[in-house]
């Protein structure tokens, strides 16, 4: 069997359009349908139903997606045996804040150590990381969690993140000495990354049960956003240290001493059951490389 037709295969199955999977593959829309159909054919049946709203697969389908995907790791493998220099595309999802501080630095070694390497960045949730991970559409990605036992994904931890209260200079809080508390937080507007965010879940629920509060924190899906609204005045919010470094020293804004907030952990993962190859491994350990330096 032709291995292209695995790959296309996959592809849509992941996508769910043949205009997505064309375009990722880079080849005709009228390809990949060709390679479908032969595929079906060869297999005698029906991989996926046509939509208005896409291709779904089918229950054959989906039996043939795992297998699939041990075929073509398998061929990856074998490729990446010859010796051959580490090159060619790895996708990584993280979430905003990493993208904006630790990637680029890990980004700028690659391309000394590994120029052939192509990273892939996509900003992403802890949700939408699994998921592409799941899916096969990430190779790695970075959370911001503790260890949840995750089904079929590995992760391994990477370092850890101090995260900061913060508020604009002219704010009430901002000149408070000792420790603010749990229950004058409760009374303050907050601006926090969106749900799915584990620090920032944590907070708010933290926030919410204190008795009586009047806090309703706004989620934004920005860091930039959250900072900008803080900076004017408009409230608190909690944020990796690294993301609120030039804004402090530049005194646009300026630390709380709140209630202990412990550091969120950065941990890699990976699928369970997949192959990584030599590109991702290079970036796993030019990561970890600069998170010992």
């Amino acid at each position: 069997m032709d291995t292209r037709l695995l790959l296309t295969f996959t592809a849509l199955a992941r996508t769910g359009s043949f205009t997505a999977a064309a375009s990722e593959l880079h080849l005709a829309q009228s390809t990949i349908t060709v390679h479908i159909r032969t595929l079906e054919r060869e297999l005698g049946t029906r991989l996926f139903d046509r939509l208005s709203t896409g291709a779904l697969l089918t229950e054959h389908g989906r039996a043939l997606l795992e297998r699939a995907e041990d075929v073509l790791d398998a061929v990856a493998r074998m490729r990446a045996g010859t010796g051959e220099e580490v090159r060619g595309p790895v996708a990584v999802g993280a979430p905003e804040s990493l993208c904006s501080t630790r990637l680029p630095g890990v980004i700028a070694g690659l391309r000394t150590s590994h120029p052939e390497v192509d990273v892939r960045l996509y900003a992403a949730g802890t949700a939408e990381s699994l998921e592409g991970l799941r899916s096969g559409r990430l190779d790695l990605a970075l959370l911001l969690e503790e260890d949840a036992g995750f089904r079929d994904v590995t992760t391994q931890p990477v370092t850890r993140e101090p995260l900061v209260l913060v508020c604009a200079p002219g704010h009430p809080l901002a000149e408070r000495a000792g420790a603010v508390t749990w229950a004058e937080l409760a009374g303050e507007s907050f601006f926090l990354l969106e749900q799915g965010c584990s620090y920032s879940d944590e907070f708010e629920r933290r926030l919410l049960a204190v008795p009586g509060t009047r806090s309703r924190p706004t989620r934004f899906g920005s860091v930039d956003a959250a900072r900008s609204c803080v900076a004017a005045g408009l409230g608190l919010t909690l944020l990796p240290l690294t993301t609120v470094v030039e804004q402090l020293h530049q005194g646009r804004l300026v630390q709380v001493h709140g209630p202990g907030l412990a550091d969120v952990p950065v941990r890699l993962a990976r699928h369970r059951r997949r192959w990584t190859g030599p590109a991702a491994q290079a970036f796993s350990q030019e990561l970890l490389r600069q998170s010992t330096d």
